[in-house]
């Protein structure tokens, strides 16, 4: 797997397309703190770290899924921008405004990832990891 972000982005999408109460991915820091963005923003129930059940001791996140309704869950949808084979870069003046900000980007910045609109207010650009609404 080259890009262990896009796999979780997309356990996501499927397991909402199937509707999943919740859904396991390997464990990495920046894929957590992605995990804690979306709790924060609303977009997932609850996040947590899990024993992956291994003899090694490795780490997963458990993330517990949200809908709206029945049938509607609360991610409609989620894109990855920049890719390991692409990166994508802006500055804190060309931070993108998602779906009119009624969406959000998460940005890796130099102090950590956070929301386009957090970058926005503290002044800062960096890495346009993926978009969300």
């Amino acid at each position: 797997m080259t890009d262990p972000i896009s796999d979780m982005l997309t356990r996501i999408r499927n397991a909402q397309a199937v509707r999943k109460a919740d859904l396991v991915v390997p464990f990495s820091r920046v894929k957590y703190a992605i995990a804690e963005i979306l709790k924060k923003e609303g977009y997932v129930a609850n996040v947590e770290k899990i024993d992956a059940g291994t003899e090694n001791g490795l780490l997963a996140i458990k993330i517990v899924l949200k809908y709206l309704g029945p049938k509607e869950p609360a991610i409609t949808d989620l894109k990855r921008i920049s890719t390991p084979g692409r990166r994508i870069y802006v500055t804190k003046d060309d931070l993108p405004r998602v779906l009119n900000n009624i969406g959000f980007a998460i940005i890796s910045t130099s102090k950590g990832l956070m929301t386009n609109k957090q970058a926005r207010k503290q002044g800062l650009g960096g890495e346009i990891i993926c978009e969300i609404y």
